[in-house]
């Protein structure tokens, strides 16, 4: 799933846009940006690279934002993996073993999927474009960044580093000032909803994990039916419980 795939090198960094983007313009366009992505629908090839490997799979993203996910774990053969996640529980259903995985909506749950240590509500934002801070956090600005402070110690930087003010990076700073996570937004394309970033480096710094997102004809705002985000255990299948399994 999101947890298997080869990194390719970051980007170029951007050149810096010829307009100085005031705080108050980058502020309103994160805001407007976050009101128009709200959903998408995509195929998406996952390259990722951390202490248990390398691998590279394809993917198909369903996300609703704030709180509902589906990710499959596609081969030549059908699905090997489906995770569904909505405001109540997370499930994981591995067809190739029968086996049925279900849990409570936690970060934790959800990073064992994922690896990558966010809320439900952020990771949605993310796979969305969208850099998973709290707008109406105090901030500052710092040449074409935002700095976000929430609780004082901790901070989130967004940085706008194109010809129009879209967020081309986002750093998050844990209380000791380090870089706990990371993710570049590049290959923008045009949608009906505005600039999206076709291509997305994710990085989990602590974690030495890296993962790389390619989408492929992404549709932004799809209607997606609310069942989509759960599953039934087939009955063939043996269900365990997430939270009591070891990892």
């Amino acid at each position: 799933m999101i947890g298997c795939a080869t990194v390719a090198p970051p980007p170029a960094k951007p050149q810096h846009p010829a307009t100085q983007w005031q705080a108050g313009e980058l502020i309103n366009s994160l805001g407007e940006r976050h009101k128009q992505f709200s959903s998408l629908r995509a195929l998406a090839r996952l390259d990722y690279a951390g202490p248990d490997g390398k691998g590279n799979v394809q993917e198909a993203v369903l996300v609703q934002r704030p709180d509902r996910l589906r990710l499959e774990t596609l081969t030549f053969l059908g699905a090997v993996l489906i995770v569904t996640v909505n405001d109540r529980e997370i499930i994981g259903y591995h067809p190739r073993e029968g086996i049925f995985v279900r849990g409570p909506r936690t970060k934790e749950n959800l990073f064992r999927y994922t690896q990558i240590p966010l809320e439900l509500s952020e990771m949605t934002a993310l796979l969305v474009g969208l850099p998973p801070v709290d707008t109406g956090a105090p901030l500052r600005q710092e040449g074409p960044a935002l700095v976000f402070s929430p609780n004082g110690r901790r901070q989130d930087i967004v940085t706008f580093e194109a010809q129009t003010p879209v967020p081309t990076k986002w750093e998050r700073f844990n209380d000791a000032g380090a870089v706990e996570l990371s993710a570049q937004f590049s290959d923008f394309i045009a949608t009906p909803a505005g600039q999206f970033p076709s291509r997305i480096l994710i990085e989990a710094h602590l974690q030495k994990r890296k993962l790389e997102i390619r989408y492929q004809e992404p549709e932004i705002n799809a209607s997606l039916p609310p069942e989509i985000f759960t599953q039934e255990k087939p009955a063939h299948a043996e269900e365990l419980r997430l939270e009591k399994l070891g990892g």
